[in-house]
């Protein structure tokens, strides 16, 4: 099954290549669409630039970004989940979060942290706490009460349904919102990078684009996509490995 879902991807990415090709030829004009080719060949052009400090430098803020949002967005459901004032108090908050426009938001970072990586860590931040706070949230919600009511019978804590119920039960919640928040993430740095950076991939295809470079545009872009496809795959082992009960349903 899962080598059919394999082929079925390649499949696609190859059609959808294909159609990138026509496109691309169709239009003729590199500045503005160019070819996989094109891209390709560029990614080996400035293979050394990207690899050794443009993608460094994101990567560095994509990490720190998730990592803090990972314990914050944890911390937030479980303040939610344990205490329900708290959980009124929050999640307008949390909802209110995101109706800010990351591109009005991102300015104010740089005036006040200026182009050192915090400015661009707060962006990513902001982006990607939401979905791990309201999704882990929402795991700790599906527990059955019947359970706890059960595991309370026997004597047992808060702590304990927090440890034997709904930890397990949130598990996968969290890792769908992990895997949610690593293309967030990339993306929350890349337009932070856009909009005030010396370096990092996003700082990069502004560069480009200035220089009216299509295909040194495009190869950041593909180059941080891809990224974010292996770094989301690794989390789907790590699932899988960790989430044991899961394959025997």
């Amino acid at each position: 099954m899962k080598n059919k879902i394999n082929l079925s991807s390649l499949i696609l990415t190859f059609i959808l290549l294909m159609i990138w090709e026509a496109a691309a030829l169709g239009i003729d004009a590199a500045y503005i669409l160019p070819t996989p080719i094109q891209v390709i060949k560029k990614l080996w052009e400035l293979r050394v630039a990207l690899f050794t400090v443009h993608l460094p430098a994101t990567m560095a803020v994509t990490s720190i970004g998730l990592l803090i949002s990972i314990v914050l967005g944890v911390a937030l459901a479980i303040v939610m989940d344990s205490f329900p004032k708290a959980e009124k108090a929050i999640y307008p908050i949390v909802i209110a979060s995101q109706t800010i426009p990351t591109t009005a938001i991102a300015p104010l970072f740089i005036l006040w942290f200026g182009y050192s990586i915090w400015s661009k860590v707060l962006v990513t931040i902001l982006m990607t706490f939401f979905p791990i706070t309201i999704t882990v949230f929402d795991g700790f919600k599906a527990t059955k009460r019947e359970m706890e009511e059960m595991i309370i019978t026997y004597g047992a804590s808060k702590k304990d349904i927090f440890f034997t119920l709904k930890l397990p039960t949130a598990l996968p919640n969290f890792f769908s919102a992990i895997k949610m928040s690593i293309p967030l993430s990339v993306i929350g740095a890349a337009i932070a990078e856009w909009l005030g950076a010396q370096s990092g991939l996003g700082y990069f295809s502004k560069r480009m684009m200035t220089q009216l470079d299509g295909a040194g545009v495009f190869a950041p872009i593909v180059l941080l996509s891809v990224v974010a496809m292996i770094a989301v795959a690794i989390i789907n082992i790590l699932e899988n490995r960790i989430i044991q009960w899961r394959k025997e349903l």
